[in-house]
């Protein structure tokens, strides 16, 4: 794709971020299976029904662009998911290990904040209203899984630094 305007990068950027929300719903499942503490397996559960749910705005979002999701693999949540599967690999106490799931998690929240606010701006900026208020609504989510997840790695952390 030829990228010609800001339009054109909107669309790739949008695309890019459906390949990671896609590729999120598949790896919260087993983020959910190795965690211990029900608290985290609780809130991996829920952001999974969240994620869903935000799939389906960016789905309306193309509708309304009369563009296709697809086409485009997102290399960088590709990754950051590759790292979390790594960590659930090892050996660890399950509060260490639940700790390690809070922080890979929190890297790839703190990567679709920023992606959902470049797009956001980028929407504004189109006068796509519409767009840019949907966008607003996941971007209010990923900051609000993000604070949570910093609320249970208040107690999770500790235990892991007492475990073993």
């Amino acid at each position: 794709m030829k990228m010609e305007d800001l339009k054109d990068l909107f669309v790739d950027e949008l695309k890019d971020i459906y390949s990671a929300e896609n590729q999120i719903t598949k790896a919260l499942p087993k983020m959910v299976k190795t965690a211990k503490s029900p608290d985290l397996k609780k809130g991996f559960e829920l952001h999974l029904e969240q994620t869903k749910g935000q799939i389906e705005r960016l789905e309306q979002i193309f509708k309304e662009l009369g563009e296709s999701p697809k086409g485009k693999k997102c290399h960088g949540m590709e990754g950051l998911l590759e790292e979390g599967k790594e960590l659930m690999g090892e050996d660890a106490e399950p509060e260490v290990m639940d700790a390690g799931l809070i922080s890979a998690a929190q890297r790839v929240e703190h990567y679709e904040i920023a992606a959902y606010g470049t797009v956001k701006t980028y929407a504004e900026l189109l006068g796509m209203s519409k767009a840019a208020k949907l966008l607003d609504e996941t971007l209010k989510e990923e900051k609000d899984t993000d604070q949570k997840l910093t609320g249970l790695a208040g107690k999770i952390n500790v235990q892991a630094e007492k475990a073993a």
